[in-house]
């Protein structure tokens, strides 16, 4: 398989006869998938599956993350022709049976209903023996994801990338806010609090549920080795769920999403701090708060892409 492959492979989302394997197809046309999988409800076999979930009806300020899967499967094109940079010639897209599980399907209208419609979602893909790598959406989906981990595996540590730490208290189960989620986690049982941390804080919240924080500046003076090794000595050898809300960024690098924050990570540290997470291990994971509608350059979307590569490369890395 080679470059010039391309005149001949197109619409790889319907036509690849196998779930692993590098693709050629060009970037500017052919069906979208993310990373060129296969689209398909068929979970036989299937290492992780990739999901969409266009939600964003719990913001407290700008919409748009409902076309964040779309966006971050374009993207994703860009990364599918070579193995990811960095990590020793390892390559997900080759070693691991991953397809793309299509979006969570729910009634916009009714919106009390969605958190159990998610849950059952990854539910049905857990129960087949797949891991999920979510693409949203805002921040709120992390908590029915949550409950549906936590019914397999138990409370499971958290490992968050954020500007923000989401644990504001809110008592009421019924409220859908993306702000206060993790408090509501830990209160369900969800979290390993001992286990957990939060990345790139960046904004006040006095009281994070008794998880450990590692704010922007501290990455930023001590750097990201040695944060990294720092969230490695947190999590130890605990079962990790690791969601990445996009404005952990620093909004030069990701100005499309709903609460940026002056201040935050770079591409580059969050690149070296996830490689370095090599090791940890993960269950599943989530990228949210991706909005295109305020991102033309679609950078934004190009870091989304990059992260759930990441991820993917961190779940498959302890599993070869």
């Amino acid at each position: 398989m080679a470059l010039e492959d391309a005149k001949t492979q197109v619409d790889q989302a319907f036509t690849r006869e196998t779930s692993r394997g590098l693709s050629y197809e060009n970037t500017f046309g052919g069906a979208l998938s993310f990373a060129r999988r296969r689209y398909t409800k068929d979970l036989a076999g299937v290492d992780v599956a990739i999901t969409g979930v266009p939600f964003d009806q719990s913001v407290t300020n700008r919409p748009g993350t409902r076309l964040g899967p779309r966006a971050i499967r374009e993207a994703s094109a860009l990364q599918v022709f070579d193995p990811p940079y960095g990590w020793d010639g390892y390559d997900p897209l080759s070693s691991l049976s991953i397809v793309d599980y299509g979006d969570l399907a729910f009634d916009y209208a009714k919106i009390a209903e969605f958190p159990e419609a998610l849950t059952a979602h990854i539910r049905g893909i857990l129960d087949a023996g797949a891991a999920t790598i979510t693409l949203g959406g805002d921040h709120y989906i992390s908590l029915p994801i949550l409950e549906a981990y936590a019914e397999k595996f138990g409370p499971v540590a958290l490992v968050q990338f954020d500007a923000h730490s989401d644990t504001w208290v809110d008592d009421d189960m019924t409220r859908i806010d993306h702000g206060t989620m993790f408090y509501k986690a830990v209160k369900l049982g969800l979290i390993d609090v001992e286990r957990s941390v939060q990345v790139g804080i960046r904004t006040v919240n006095p009281d994070t549920m008794g998880i450990a924080t590692i704010d922007a500046r501290e990455v930023h003076l001590e750097g990201p080795v040695k944060t990294a090794r720092k969230i490695k000595e947190i999590v130890g050898d605990a079962q990790v769920y690791m969601t990445f809300d996009i404005d952990a960024l620093d909004p030069a690098y990701a100005p499309g999403t709903g609460t940026p924050v002056w201040g935050g990570l770079t591409s580059a540290q969050a690149a070296i701090m996830l490689r370095d997470l090599a090791g940890i291990n993960l269950l599943g994971g989530d990228v949210v708060e991706v909005s295109p509608p305020f991102d033309t350059t679609g950078s934004t979307s190009i870091a989304g892409a990059h992260v759930a590569m990441e991820m993917l490369c961190l779940w498959g890395w302890t599993r070869r």
